[in-house]
């Protein structure tokens, strides 16, 4: 199986195929009820003061913050189509590509790969091809893409 550059070989004991598994899905999935202070996952950090720790957040309080920063700081109404690009093994990744969005029934756009690659305007076809009504990205790829100007948006 090719995978960009990488061939990786296809491993029949841990790699499924999509279509295989839901094939015999149920249409019914029963709620696990959860506590409040339940681990909802652990994000390492960076390791910038010393070594990475894993920082585990809670369902409730962080299930709650996200769906609230995500509705009310970037104005979520149900006709938006909304488009984080950060990476989800990151903490804006964790909370505005995937968490608030979908703690608020958001349509999101997901992309994988570099904002610029295969060309300079991928972005900004990406936008216009989803109606991209809310974009989210870092200062660091808004300067990127300033560097090139507006032919890559006009295109």
């Amino acid at each position: 199986m090719a995978c960009g550059f990488l061939q990786t070989p296809w491993d029949p004991e841990v790699d499924l195929w999509w279509h295989d598994i839901m094939k015999n899905a149920s249409k019914e999935c029963e709620p696990v009820w959860c506590d409040a202070e339940d681990e909802l996952f652990i994000l390492y950090t960076s390791g910038s003061t010393g070594k990475p720790k894993g920082v585990v957040h809670t369902i409730a309080g962080y299930m709650l913050f996200t769906a609230a920063t995500f509705k009310y700081v970037f104005d979520h109404h149900p006709e938006d189509i909304y488009w984080c690009t950060a990476d989800i093994g990151w903490i804006t990744g964790h909370s505005y590509l995937t968490y608030g969005p979908l703690a608020n029934g958001a349509t999101s756009v997901l992309f994988e790969g570099l904002p610029i690659y295969p060309d300079v305007s991928r972005m900004w076809n990406i936008i216009d091809k989803y109606k991209v009504t809310k974009f989210y990205t870092a200062p660091t790829a808004i300067r990127l893409l300033m560097k090139y100007g507006d032919e890559p948006v006009k295109k």
